[in-house]
């Protein structure tokens, strides 16, 4: 999954989705990436600002929510599916994940281009074609976190969103730790156990 960043002059709205972010989010996170703006020239660090979560990461948050709901809302049932193809890519792939023990791996063929038949030969083991999500579920923060967003969409999407500064150095914008926590049942997946 990709590490994306939200600022004061980062339109998320328009290079995650292709869709233009409103004005009332940019006036909304205007004020506090500003602020944030002031601590960098003042040479602060994050270790040293007292309530980070409360005042910078809570609101911002709160600012991207609203915004893609409301992108959402704008625009049915492309959002979420423009979401995941900027997040995992226009592409189809195999995710190998060696662990102790085993090899995962998992087929994401949301464009329909894996395992397909090469010259007379046609492939031993089905890959199926898994649906996009077209419907955003629930967009809400993860229980008992103040950094966290988690984002439900049908057909068994969930990703998570963890806000947090990525340098010891207070700069004017938040990086993003983006990651896939729930997939489509229908997703291929193959476990090869050894020794």
């Amino acid at each position: 999954m990709k590490h994306s960043r939200l600022s004061d002059k980062i339109d998320f709205g328009k290079e995650w989705l292709n869709l233009n972010c409103s004005k009332t989010y940019f006036d909304s996170v205007l004020p506090i990436f500003g602020e944030l703006r002031l601590l960098k020239e003042q040479k602060q660090l994050w270790r040293n600002l007292k309530d980070k979560h409360k005042r910078f990461y809570i609101p911002i948050l709160e600012a991207f929510k609203n915004e893609m709901l409301l992108l959402d809302k704008e625009n049915s049932s492309i959002v979420p599916a423009n979401l995941l193809s900027y997040l995992i890519g226009s592409k189809d792939f195999y995710k190998v994940i060696k662990r102790t023990g085993n090899t995962e791996i998992y087929g994401f063929n949301l464009y329909g281009s894996l395992n397909k038949s090469s010259d007379k030969k046609k492939p031993t083991t089905k890959v199926t074609k898994v649906k996009l999500p077209s419907r955003i579920i629930e967009l809400s923060f993860k229980q008992n976190s103040t950094d966290t967003l988690f984002l439900t969409c049908n057909e068994g999407w969930q990703i998570s969103f963890r806000i947090h500064n990525a340098s010891s150095k207070v700069e004017p914008s938040l990086k993003f730790d983006i990651n896939l926590i729930g997939q489509p049942q229908m997703l291929y997946s193959h476990h090869l156990h050894w020794e």
